[in-house]
């Protein structure tokens, strides 16, 4: 299995260092850069599962780079790191699109730890859920269809597939509209008509409920009243 790929942005030696061992010693493929508009290049170019970004950076700032990379890579999962420890800085980065936010000095066992719960929760892990199965019927996410009985029988969009697999990266919990918005569609909730979830998980159930299998839908995606959706516990998760 391919082991997850960071990319450190940090101008200072023996911080970026510390972080690229750390991160090495447990597994980690790592990336790094020490100058802002290198490291804006390589976050939005290169092959990689979460940016460790500071805030204050030659060449260019985190926060700019933030902006940026929420268009380009609206789902990368992104956490700051920054000596800049006050509430403006550090709602600024979260409304702006940051996962988390770590406040100088940690500790390298807290930082993987975040780094590692970032990673569990992100939607850019495309090769962790393969399929899913509940009776004969089975949703391959990898090719975006229902098999039912051996016969494909429904296409699904990448949107529906994302919403899937989100939900199955997140088996056990209730994800609310606006979590979905957010890590599915990549955008900022916030005066955004959560309908548009709605109406994407009725089709999708729609989708799953065709054939033999009556009300797969509503049994593989259940609704958790005044919390959203999660996925039944009776479905099974292939890992990739």
């Amino acid at each position: 299995m391919t082991h997850p790929t960071v990319l450190v942005i940090e101008d200072d030696t023996a911080i970026r260092r510390g972080l690229v061992d750390a991160l090495q010693y447990a597994g980690y493929t790592v990336l790094e850069a020490a100058e802002g508009r290198a490291g804006a290049a390589l976050a939005v170019e290169a092959t990689i599962d979460l940016v460790l970004l500071d805030v204050m950076l030659p060449g260019r700032d985190g926060f700019s780079i933030l902006d940026d990379l929420r268009q380009a890579r609206p789902t990368l999962p992104v956490i700051m790191v920054t000596a800049r420890g006050g509430e403006d800085d550090r709602v600024r980065g979260l409304v702006n699109g940051a996962d988390d936010y770590v406040i100088k000095p940690f500790s390298a066992r807290e930082l993987l730890a975040r780094v590692e719960a970032v990673l569990r929760r992100s939607p850019e892990r495309p090769s962790d859920v393969h399929s899913l199965r509940l009776g004969n019927v089975i949703v391959r996410l990898d090719r975006g269809e229902v098999v039912e009985a051996g016969v494909a029988r429904a296409t699904l969009s990448q949107r529906e597939c994302g919403i899937l697999r989100y939900l199955a990266c997140n088996a056990g919990r209730a994800i609310a509209r606006d979590e979905l918005l957010h890590r599915v569609w990549g955008i900022d909730p916030r005066g955004v008509e959560t309908r548009t979830v709605d109406m994407h998980v009725a089709r999708l159930r729609d989708k799953l409920a065709g054939g033999e299998s009556g009300r797969a839908g509503e049994e593989i995606i259940l609704t958790v009243r005044g919390k959203g959706y999660m996925l039944s516990t009776s479905v099974e998760v292939d890992p990739a």
